[in-house]
């Protein structure tokens, strides 16, 4: 069996358990709207200076939903006695970290792809028009909180306050990635375009590769402790 359907069978057996108890997306999806409603009734200024602050609000809804989502992806693993099963499968611990990563992954970027539409309705923005670029931006922000979170979430699930430990570890190490994506999103929204925010794109893809390598070198450390 190669490395690909290794890979994929984890990805497939999350995709599945979420397909029956929708527990990951309903909780984070949730927060997102939540946070998207707040932040709506909670600025009254102009049209100009929203947009200054438009990426930050989008990012802080995807953020804090994300941490949901990882907290729950090794935690339901624990709960089902599955992480043990996957510890002893014969597949490298690398590939188990890829199976992980891709579906919090596809996780987070559904919840992103079901909010957008509300957050461009209640802030009065086109989002059609940018949405090649905002998703560019979007995706290569959300690989390197993924790729830290997922390791992070696997090192922070036996620990009694796995909830407030991974933020705590992940903010701090994911900072380059979140202030790349805050701009480059801040940007989008006032009209700029691919050239004013190259040089934000190379560093999201300069950290996304660090992030994933290093990530997939030391999770069998990991996940073995």
């Amino acid at each position: 069996m190669n490395s690909i359907k290794k890979i994929w069978l984890i990805v497939q057996k999350d995709l599945i358990s979420e397909l029956r108890s929708k527990e990951i997306f309903s909780s984070m999806f949730f927060f997102v709207v939540v946070v998207i409603i707040v932040f709506n009734f909670s600025f009254e200024i102009g049209e100009e200076k929203l947009a200054d602050i438009l990426g930050g609000i989008l990012w802080v809804a995807f953020l804090f939903a994300g941490v949901l989502g990882l907290n729950r992806s090794f935690l339901l693993e624990k709960e089902k006695d599955c992480l043990q099963g996957l510890m002893l499968c014969p597949v490298e611990r690398g590939l188990i970290y890829f199976g992980k990563f891709i579906g919090n992954l596809i996780f987070l970027l559904v919840v992103i792809l079901f909010s957008l539409p509300l957050f461009s309705v209640f802030f009065n923005l086109n989002i059609l028009r940018i949405f090649p670029l905002l998703s560019l931006v979007i995706f290569l922000g959300i690989i390197g909180f993924i790729s830290v979170g997922t390791i992070l979430s696997a090192m922070s699930v036996n620990t009694r306050m796995r909830e407030v430990l991974l933020p705590i570890l992940l903010f701090p190490i994911v900072i380059p990635v979140l202030i790349a994506s805050v701009k480059a999103t801040s940007k989008i929204f006032l009209g700029f375009g691919m050239k004013e925010i190259s040089g934000w794109l190379k560093l999201l893809f300069a950290f996304d590769i660090i992030y994933i390598v290093v990530c997939y070198l030391t999770f069998e450390y990991v996940i073995e402790e």
